[in-house]
């Protein structure tokens, strides 16, 4: 096995943390490769980590240095608490880059995600706090960036931006993320924005419900306004979805246009949900887009795959990784381990032969080393890779 034919030789720009007056026993990249193939076959601290090596000694052996066995789990812990997250994560975007995604016409959804066990009052440290950007049709992370709290994503959204390669796709983010600032970046990077609005800011989210409400007053829907509107129903999980997107040109609306760099439309989704018999729940949002009405089609896409990073991303961080419990948090070692945990669930999502979910897929590869080596070389599965989005049925 050549590891460097894969994907670890894009993190060998990582120095090791280590003062070298100390007696150094161990190898600093077999310290990261071990890391990184723990983390996919199930480990999830750096104990696990380090039974994980000793089960599998024999086997690392034959492509790892080793000079004096297994590090301890204090090792690995020590190293990472160490390790410049900075680098480590910008090694992380090298190999996102490496693989060639194709993002024209995807729909990359930004949102912001806590390890809520990460934090130590004793210390006044406060939980790690990620912002990541997820390929929602590639089912890739792109990039993710620390900030503080869950206040500070205003500040790390440009900057998670200048990390990727963004031209041509449709950026959807939260109501934390409708700024004009963000918008306005959006555009400079060549892409589309879909902001969902809400009343955080509440003039403004006052002012669309008002020009809603109005342009569907009477007996003509949006008589004097161009527009575009598409039922879609969903059935699926024991409920039955009935969704009503209407979209809008922002030209009649003047006064959003001014204040919001490239504002082409202005969108709506009504949701009605049946929750039993005859009981139902109903649900409105908006959007600011810089997509004009006519492309309607997008602007569904996007406002329906937004909540894909919740589902495929943030959902299986915490259930299949036990992200949410983790204590680590001495030095860097929560943040760097957060990267390490991403790196495993690109690769773990890449690899298509098992159908099973990412919580089996971890099991498998700890129990099979050739599964295990089909993992390693899913990243090649996305190269040239084509995408075959499907349109649910309109009427």
């Amino acid at each position: 096995m050549n590891l460097a034919d894969t994907f670890i030789h894009h993190f060998e720009e990582i120095k090791d943390p280590r003062k070298k007056t100390h007696n150094l026993r161990h190898e600093f990249i077999d310290i990261l490769i071990i890391a990184i193939l723990a983390c996919i076959c199930d480990a999830d601290g750096f104990t696990e980590i380090c039974e994980f090596a000793q089960a599998k000694q024999e086997w690392l052996s034959t492509f790892l240095k080793l000079p004096h066995g297994i590090p301890s789990h204090d090792t690995f812990g020590r190293v990472f608490a160490l390790i410049n997250p900075q680098v480590f994560e910008a090694c992380f975007c090298e190999w996102i880059a490496s693989l060639s995604i194709d993002i024209l016409n995807e729909i990359i959804a930004i949102d912001g995600k806590t390890a809520r066990r990460s934090h130590n009052r004793n210390q006044g440290c406060q939980a790690l706090h990620m912002v990541s950007a997820w390929a929602t049709q590639q089912q890739v992370l792109l990039g993710q960036v620390k900030t503080e709290e869950k206040s500070n994503e205003i500040e790390a959204i440009p900057k998670l931006l200048d990390m990727l390669d963004v031209e041509g796709s449709i950026i959807t983010i939260d109501a934390m993320g409708c700024q004009q600032a963000i918008a306005k970046k959006v555009l400079s990077q060549g892409a589309d924005y879909v902001l969902s609005l809400k009343e955080n800011h509440k003039s403004l989210y006052d002012s669309v419900g008002h020009m809603f409400m109005q342009a569907e007053a009477g007996e003509k829907f949006y008589k004097n306004i161009l527009h575009r509107r598409k039922i879609e129903k969903a059935k699926g999980h024991g409920r039955y979805e009935i969704r009503t997107y209407t979209l809008v040109s922002a030209r009649d609306v003047p006064a959003l246009q001014c204040h919001w760099p490239g504002l082409q439309g202005i969108g709506k989704i009504e949701v009605r949900r049946s929750t039993g018999p005859q009981q139902f729940e109903q649900a409105t949002r908006y959007f600011l887009t810089s997509l004009t009405y006519e492309n309607i089609n997008n602007f569904m896409r996007a406002v329906r795959k937004h909540w894909d990073i919740e589902i495929n991303l943030h959902w299986s961080l915490d259930v299949s990784f036990k992200e949410d419990l983790s204590r680590v948090r001495a030095g860097h070692a929560a943040e760097n381990l957060a990267i390490v945990r991403r790196i495993a669930l690109n690769l773990l999502k890449q690899e298509k032969t098992n159908k099973r979910g990412v919580t089996c897929k971890r099991k498998r590869a700890g129990w099979d080393n050739k599964y295990l080596l089909k993992v390693l070389t899913a990243d090649s599965n996305l190269k040239n890779k084509q995408k075959t989005a499907e349109m649910p049925t309109l009427i």
